[in-house]
């Protein structure tokens, strides 16, 4: 009976201590008593295991006394009483320790909720001893700095989170993987990752005929357009087009009406992680930002659809925005531009290209070559062979794009 009072305080330590902690969280906020009682318990350790080692230590020591209490009655020779200590310690070992700790370490649910009752109940009568013993024990331990009200701290780093989602398996689905995996990747990009370019941003000119201006109006696929004169530096608000379009139709458009339908221009530092981002955009109620360098100089334009497209995906019903300005070609090889950023490319064609340093691929050949671009001009980059197509005075307009190609496998 001491054996299996043993068993029963060494397997239930173990399916305790084992217990997925978020899982058992999750169980004792639905109300299950078995789960909140466990949970009770595991918030102060100290004194779970003071009344689990208080009880086996007990049981090990009376068993162990009995045994050589026995010994000594049968036998008179001091060599029988060692024998039979000897055996009672293999017994002990294999009945009482390792047999139910192996059983709790494969099933620790099935093995500590159960438990959790009996220690539910044994934590009042053994409270005294299990106070005495652990005034003693966490004394020594304030010695060394540790302080047992630390133990209910277990909260996760954003790359334990990615572990946990990554072997949740088929409890989640792939695709809500990727999502809160992106989630967990918002902090490590910035908005220069996903922002718009300067000299791709659209928006109305009012220094063009008013013609002209209409015509960006009806034609644009955007919902708000930038106003500025001349340049884009001379930036003068951000519009909605579906007031720009009534006025328009009640042929009242004019630059005075345009700036009245303005509203001020929203600026965002460089370098912001797209989790501050998104936090600032829904405290500021914007939709539209404009990447400023610490000089204060317009480097491009996000928005609030661009960050949520990092966490869900492209959800544009154009294709042709999914990747802009990047051609596959028969031989494998793809053209591009050399305002087509990396991570785009890398995200869109499971590539990858060195994302830190330069956002584009005009950026980040230059940097390799450290001289003013050349048509015709190869280089390696990580294993993708790009070779220059069509280059200005001091930028590439233009590449080719072989990547790696697989090892193919020895027979």
């Amino acid at each position: 009976m001491l054996l299996i009072v043993s068993a029963f305080f060494s397997g239930s330590e173990t399916g305790l201590m084992t217990l997925n902690r978020y899982r058992l969280q999750t169980r004792a906020r639905k109300g299950e008593r078995g789960a909140r009682y466990a949970w009770e318990l595991l918030k102060r350790p100290d004194r779970l295991i003071g009344t689990i080692l208080l009880g086996n230590t007990f049981a090990n020591n009376l068993a162990a006394a009995i045994v050589a209490i026995i010994t000594a009655r049968m036998f008179s020779h001091d060599t029988a009483v060692l024998v039979s200590t000897g055996l009672m310690t293999i017994v002990m070992l294999i009945v009482s320790e390792v047999t139910p700790k192996t059983l709790a370490a494969l099933h620790p649910e099935r093995v500590g909720l159960p438990s959790a009752y009996v220690y539910w109940i044994l934590r009042w009568p053994l409270f005294p001893f299990v106070w005495l013993v652990n005034l003693i024990s966490n004394g020594l331990l304030r010695i060394v700095g540790v302080s047992p009200e630390d133990a209910a701290q277990h909260s996760l780093s954003s790359e334990e989170l990615r572990t946990v989602v990554a072997e949740a398996g088929a409890m989640i689905p792939q695709r809500h993987q990727k999502m809160l995996m992106a989630i967990l990747d918002l902090e490590k990009t910035t908005v220069e990752d996903i922002m718009v370019p300067r000299n791709e941003i659209i928006g109305i000119d009012l220094a063009d005929p008013r013609d002209n201006i209409i015509a960006t109006i009806i034609d644009s696929q955007h919902t708000r357009l930038p106003i500025y004169e001349g340049s884009i530096d001379n930036l003068k608000g951000v519009v909605h087009l579906r007031r720009a379009v009534r006025l328009a139709a009640e042929d009242k458009l004019d630059i005075d009406s345009l700036l009245a339908l303005a509203v001020e221009p929203y600026y965002v530092p460089e370098g912001t992680p797209l989790n501050q981002q998104l936090l600032n955009f829904q405290n500021q109620k914007r939709r539209v930002g404009f990447v400023v360098d610490e000089y204060g100089d317009i480097q491009g334009l996000v928005t609030l659809e661009d960050i949520l497209e990092e966490v869900v995906g492209e959800f544009t019903s154009d294709p042709a925005t999914r990747i802009k300005n990047v051609y596959a070609d028969a031989d494998g090889s793809y053209r591009v531009t050399g305002s087509v950023t990396v991570r785009s490319l890398n995200r869109n064609l499971n590539w990858k290209l060195p994302i830190k340093g330069p956002k584009t691929i005009n950026g980040l050949v230059l940097e390799q070559l450290e001289t003013l671009p050349q048509t015709g001009t190869r280089v390696d980059i990580a294993g993708y062979t790009v070779e220059i197509t069509e280059a200005r005075a001091n930028a590439i307009k233009a590449a080719r794009i072989w990547p790696p190609q697989p090892k193919a496998r020895a027979a």
